[in-house]
């Protein structure tokens, strides 16, 4: 199975990435790629939603349709998801790659009960594009170790984590 990880930080460093990084380390039986150009993505205008569509956006859209699901892990950004994912997800609005697509929304945030107001925001976004979330997962940072390697630790967020792929996956 292929499975299409987004990370909605535009941080280069942020922990979102790292946590989206880690993932092959817990399932070594799928195919993990991180989608890591949205920032190339121009903004989204109606009018620039025509053919000759930009190469960037013909990429995404290709990498949307070509996985099997898609995890989406985003920060929280005055309690709405980052304007980078909401950019994406409108560019796949008319084009419909989302249609079914099976989906786990996470959110990863410092600590608890920060992330509830952007995975809102996201669930809302992705019902809209008539995406399949198969699960809503908010992980906390507080709650999250990472090892030298940058392995997930395993500890009651790594197996809820796990249960949240393992559901995804079937």
């Amino acid at each position: 199975m292929k499975i299409l990880t987004i990370s909605g930080s535009t941080r280069s460093d942020s922990a979102n990435i790292k946590l989206l990084e880690s993932l092959p380390f817990l399932f070594s039986t799928y195919t993990f790629e991180r989608y890591a150009l949205l920032s190339d993505l121009p903004i989204f205008t109606a009018e620039s939603d025509q053919h000759p569509w930009h190469s960037t956006v013909i990429d995404w859209r290709k990498a949307v349709k070509n996985a099997d699901a898609l995890i989406i892990s985003i920060p929280e950004y005055i309690y709405n998801m980052p304007a980078l994912i909401k950019n994406a997800l409108e560019w796949v609005t008319s084009s419909g790659e989302l249609v079914q697509k099976r989906v786990l929304a996470m959110t990863f945030t410092p600590n608890e009960p920060r992330g509830e107001k952007a995975m809102q925001s996201l669930i809302w976004s992705l019902q809209a594009l008539d995406a399949n979330v198969i699960v809503q997962l908010p992980v906390y940072q507080n709650e999250v170790e990472f090892d030298q390697n940058g392995q997930l630790i395993e500890n009651e967020a790594s197996e809820m984590l796990k249960a949240a792929i393992d559901l995804l996956t079937t």
